[in-house]
């Protein structure tokens, strides 16, 4: 079953998005909203190397925000790398 984290803020319509996108896919993910929690955000700028929300994570390997998100959906890729760790 594949892992799924996706980090982000309560007012970010990219997050709002990336959410969709998931949930439109009927895939569960967990969210980690790091609006108040400076641990949070400090975890995922360490993961991701990024600052900018949303992070997605899929099998801890980073995949970037909703833009990275939504062209691996449309390419079929998001699919396949969905299915790599099914085991």
């Amino acid at each position: 079953m594949q892992k799924i984290v996706v980090y982000t803020t309560s007012s970010c319509p990219y997050c709002q998005n990336a959410k969709k996108l998931l949930d439109s896919k009927k895939l569960k993910y967990a969210e980690i909203i790091i609006d108040m929690d400076t641990n949070k955000r400090d975890e995922m700028i360490k993961l991701s190397g990024q600052r900018t929300v949303p992070q997605i994570f899929i099998n801890d390997k980073p995949i970037g925000g909703f833009d990275a998100l939504s062209a691996l959906n449309s390419s079929g890729q998001l699919d396949v790398l969905l299915d790599e760790k099914t085991s």
